[in-house]
């Protein structure tokens, strides 16, 4: 492609203007005109003598171009996006390209550039685009055509991608023809939705064969909520209850169907995030101490809070003949708050709570029910309870965890988290207590108990349980067993995380899902897949992880010590990801789960077929006829035959040195105009 050329052309370089000499000619043939007329002699001299001057003005010169002949460019775009990791489709592909380099080689006049487009994380197939980046350095005017090695699933074919492209566009397509595949499709879902109602989510099982009913499994947070046969290419709803604030996790999946062609579309998820409208807490406090302003402080200063706070001051035994207006503002209602409005609390506090006739036994079975249905019950003692007359001598004491055996150490002591409390979310790494010991102030009061059941977060006094929390039925029950709690809010000694303490027992008491103690957790970030178990128990040395595709892989686990344990693994697949311990399952998405690379992942011949007809070229499956022959065509010819595809021959070349010769030198002229003239005197002297 170095060998020389050249072109040569006439050009003119005129003296004068072009309108000047134009008048100097139409003067010149106007006079010989006259003498034409007149038949003088010599005229046909002087007709010699004028065209030789004017061609003298014109100045006619030859201009010849060296010329230096430029290859004509022949595109490949290989498609690398996730789908063509389907089946054999990768190798497909790479035996393509190969044998595609090796007859480009052989065409002389060719510069071959490769274009490679996507990777793990690409949700779209965007060819075109890449046939734009890798010709921004060329005019289109070289482009002898483009040859695409994909799938067919294109998703950025311009409407006039025929005229823009200019040159033949041939498409290689792998996979095979007629190919079908069962996916699943979300239609619609909320972001978010109040906790204890439910929401509607929709879903399609879209189906490029013959259609028919397939088996569906939704899970919430993990758990199998319904399974049922639903049509294909029909919407079906579910209704999800929103059972706690933050993440719910809806999960649906459906059975493989025949021929299926992969199975990273078989499942989706969605997250509804569950909002609280307002923790609505009803705290009842008993004998007056220092420590009942700071429970309210605590629970006013929250504005996702809405306290309703009584004191008992008084019990409905003692009479002493004080008028009925002077005992309170308002008589406290205990018929409507535990009968008819205690459902509509989220959380029940007795702070230092003594039976005194106010709630009879009905109340407090009705207590029991309210905790065992979903609700939460938080008892903060005070010394008076440990001496007799407390909620365990009612039908409460069969859901609280700890009773009290009648000994109170009034003495200071400094609260500890136990090796349970380390791992707890609850107490595990609140502040200042990082530190052994923890950098917190004293309490000065602590009830000792039997433990029953549950788990003792933090003790003090050795191993004397100080804060115990236990699950009953489908709600909650925490026991603070001192009402020194409030030392720490006025900064005794230094003071400690009462706030965060109380933040994070609300929570857990709540059901939100970061305070839960057995927990799995996944999530894709940056390319890899991040596990974290969290656990009361030393975790499981391994996690399995399953891949979009359904093959497993083993996730090695570390265990910090704080009840964390992480791991990860590579996410090379975009899909959902499952990851299950035996009892705990979680899910994350790799890319979008709507990516387009996923909603359709057949291979065609289709979607590109417009583009290459406009141009001249062809879409071949390779399955069918393996790799075409190559031809070089004129343009404007046929560009793709029954076992062969064309590439234009454009003959672009580069200008690389011009030379300038003058036709007609001006002596010469200048010469035969004055012998022209003479030969014109000496006929007229005749």
């Amino acid at each position: 492609m170095n060998a020389l050329g050249s072109a040569a052309g006439l050009a003119w370089a005129p003296l004068l203007p072009w309108p000047l000499l134009a008048a100097l000619a139409a003067a010149a043939l106007a006079v010989w005109g006259l003498a034409a007329w007149r038949r003088a002699r010599g005229r046909w001299w002087r007709l010699l003598a004028l065209a030789a001057l004017l061609l003298a003005l014109a100045n006619p010169r030859l201009v010849a171009e060296e010329r230096r002949p430029l290859p004509d460019i022949a595109l490949v775009v290989v498609d690398d996006t996730p789908s063509q990791g389907l089946g054999d489709r990768r190798a497909e592909t790479e035996a393509a390209l190969a044998g595609l380099r090796a007859k480009l080689a052989a065409l002389p006049g060719l510069e071959v550039r490769v274009e490679r487009v996507g990777g793990a994380g690409q949700s779209e197939t965007r060819l075109f685009e890449a046939v734009d980046r890798a010709l921004a350095d060329a005019p289109r005017q070289r482009l002898a055509g483009v040859v695409m090695i994909t799938d067919g699933r294109v998703h950025d074919v311009p409407a006039d991608s025929g005229r823009s492209l200019g040159a033949p566009l041939h498409a290689l397509v792998t996979g095979r023809p007629g190919e079908r595949d069962r996916r699943l499709a979300l239609t619609r879902g909320p972001d978010y939705a109040m906790v204890g109602r439910t929401a509607t989510v929709g879903f399609k099982v879209e189906e490029s064969g013959p259609a028919a009913a397939a088996r569906v499994e939704v899970r919430i947070d993990g758990r199998l909520h319904l399974t049922a046969e639903m049509p294909a290419n029909r919407e079906a709803t579910v209704e999800v209850p929103v059972r706690h604030a933050g993440a719910t996790v809806v999960e649906v999946a459906v059975e493989p169907g025949p021929g299926e062609l992969t199975l990273a579309n078989n499942r989706t998820a969605i997250t509804v995030t569950g909002v609280r409208d307002r923790l609505k807490v009803l705290l009842v406090s008993g004998q007056p101490h220092a420590g009942e302003r700071i429970w309210r402080n605590l629970l006013k200063a929250d504005p996702a809070v809405d306290l309703v706070h009584f004191t008992i001051l008084r019990p409905p035994e003692k009479d002493d003949l004080t008028p009925i207006r002077e005992l309170a503002l308002i008589t406290f209602p205990v018929r409507e708050l535990f009968e008819e409005r205690l459902g509509d609390f989220d959380l029940v506090v007795f702070d230092r709570y003594r039976r005194r006739g106010v709630l009879t036994e009905l109340y407090h079975q009705r207590l029991v029910e309210f905790v065992r249905g979903g609700g939460a019950l938080l008892v903060a003692d005070g010394p008076d309870p440990a001496g007799g007359g407390g909620l365990y001598d009612s039908a409460l004491g069969d859901i609280l965890p700890a009773i009290p055996t009648g000994t109170v150490r009034n003495e200071a002591f400094r609260p500890l988290p136990t090796p349970l409390g380390r791992r707890h979310p609850v107490t595990a790494a609140l502040p200042g207590g990082e530190a052994d010991p923890p950098r917190w102030g004293s309490w000065i009061r602590l009830m000792e108990v039997s433990l029953r059941r549950g788990n003792a977060l933090l003790a003090g006094g050795g191993e004397r349980p100080l804060l115990v929390l236990d699950e009953v039925g489908e709600g909650r029950v925490a026991q603070l067993l001192s009402d020194t709690f409030w030392l720490w809010a006025r900064g005794y000694e230094g003071g400690g995380p009462h706030d965060e303490l109380l933040r994070r027992l609300a929570h857990w008491l709540m059901k939100e899902p970061q305070l839960e103690a057995e927990a799995l957790a996944a999530e894709v970030k940056d390319g890899r897949l991040e596990v974290v178990r969290r656990s009361l128990a030393p975790p499981p040395a391994t996690v399995t992880a399953t891949r979009p595709d359904g093959s497993p892989v083993e996730v090695a686990l570390t265990d910090h010590g704080d009840g964390r344990a992480t791991g990860s693994v590579a996410a090379d697949q975009p899909g959902l990801w499952r990851v299950e311990d035996g009892a705990l399952s979680a899910v994350a998405a790799a890319g979008d789960l709507g990516a387009l690379e996923l909603a359709e992942p057949t291979a065609t011949d289709r979607v590109l077929a417009p583009v290459a007809e406009a141009t001249g070229g062809s879409v071949r499956f390779l399955a069918e006829g393996g790799m075409p022959e190559l031809r070089r065509t004129g343009p404007g010819r046929l560009a793709a035959g029954r076992d062969w595809i064309g590439l234009a021959a454009r003959g672009e070349h580069q200008v690389t040195g011009i030379r300038d010769i003058a036709l007609a030198p001006a002596l010469v002229l200048l010469a035969a105009a004055l012998g022209a003239l003479m030969a014109a005197w000496r006929r007229e002297g005749r």
